[in-house]
């Protein structure tokens, strides 16, 4: 894997980034800096990890960075409200892993572009994106996709999931401690969202968390769909957001619901719009995508989740290995020949689907052999 990690780094201007897949992916803002901390800093590329960071960080637009880079020179899209979280969230990492080495200047520009990304979401930028008295992060507008589950055919949004998503909130909330590092001021905010995270996100009936609260703006409402998003407020990043106990619960509903040996489903099977397989005409795959499809990312996140949930003892990592590691090394023989696919079906056998050569499938996989070595 850390030879096949190799294929997905490539040039952008003077610096690099990372392609999202293969055969039909260019490089995404989102799946580069989620993919990056696997393919670059779990696998020694410290130095190549900065140079990306680096790269995008000129890309700043109204607070926000473009969800991807078009080729051809055509105008970036900033059809995205987690890239930019996910940037910060990769700062943070980067500058754990380099610490010293890394220059004043290149420290100065990285925090910049954190920080005009933060005041662009807390006073409100495009797509309705901004903090609201709650604390708590508002995105959305119709006919926009904006959270990493964004299959759109036509004018048809299959999840558009505009309100407060459940990710958003770990995402924003773990981008404000990360920026707090260098800036206290954020603090402040930070404690405001967590308080209203624990309270208003969980959903007592069903042992987990809601999918997206206000929803389509409207106060109140909730979607208590199950899906895997939840996963990041108990895994995932630097700090969860879920005590053990509500951990516990959360792992064991996604454990029980979503989990497959290839990674999350992202519908609970038990929903009327799940979808079984991903194949079809492109209307037929797109409205699976997210509506049962498996993503191998998401392990990584559910892994450290569940050692949280069940205790990070030698025993229990030897089990995570076998239990969930061991299926993930095993699609290295399937499909893209020594990479991670992107997708599989939500039914066994969970055929493996969409890219064969996935860069944030990859990266997760050798983030989570480094993580379940004690790395």
């Amino acid at each position: 894997m850390h030879r096949a990690a190799d294929a997905y780094l490539v040039k952008r201007g003077n610096g690099l980034t990372i392609i999202a897949g293969y055969p039909w992916f260019g490089d995404w803002g989102r799946d580069t800096f989620i993919a990056l901390r696997g393919i670059c800093l779990a696998a020694g590329r410290v130095d190549q990890a900065a140079k990306i960071l680096l790269e995008w960080a000129g890309a700043v637009s109204e607070g926000m960075l473009p969800n991807r880079f078009p080729d051809r020179g055509e105008t970036p899209e900033f059809n995205s409200v987690d890239a930019s979280l996910w940037f910060i969230i990769a700062v943070h990492e980067l500058k754990a892993s380099m610490g010293a080495r890394l220059s004043p200047a290149d420290r100065e520009r990285l925090y910049a572009a954190a920080e005009a990304i933060l005041h662009g979401y807390s006073h409100g930028t495009r797509y309705g994106i901004h903090a609201d008295a709650d604390g708590l992060l508002f995105a959305g507008a119709p006919g926009v996709q904006l959270t990493w589950m964004d299959a759109k055919v036509g004018d048809w949004v299959v999840t558009p999931r505009i309100g407060k998503p459940v990710e958003i909130q770990a995402l924003w909330i773990n981008a404000l401690h990360c920026a707090a590092d260098w800036n206290p001021d954020w603090l402040h905010l930070a404690a405001t969202a967590e308080a209203t995270f624990g309270e208003r996100f969980w959903n007592e009936a069903a042992g987990c968390l809601y999918d997206v609260i206000d929803v389509n703006f409207v106060t109140g409402t909730k979607d208590a769909s199950i899906r895997p998003n939840q996963i990041f407020a108990a895994g995932g990043l630097p700090f969860p957001l879920l005590d053990r106990a509500r951990t516990q619960q959360v792992v064991a509903a996604v454990e029980q619901r979503l989990l497959t040996p290839l990674g999350l489903r992202t519908l609970d099977l038990a929903h009327p719009d799940y979808r079984p397989f991903y194949r079809g005409g492109v209307r037929e795959r797109d409205g699976s995508y997210h509506q049962g499809t498996v993503w191998p990312w998401l392990t990584a996140a559910f892994v450290e989740a569940w050692l949280r949930a069940n205790g990070a003892t030698p025993g229990n990592g030897q089990v995570a290995r076998k239990r969930f590691l061991a299926p993930l090394l095993a699609n290295l023989a399937e499909a893209g020949l020594g990479h991670i696919s992107e997708i599989a079906d939500g039914d066994a056998p969970h055929t493996p689907r969409g890219c064969p050569f996935q860069a944030w499938s990859v990266g997760e996989c050798l983030w989570l052999v480094q993580f379940l070595a004690g790395g």
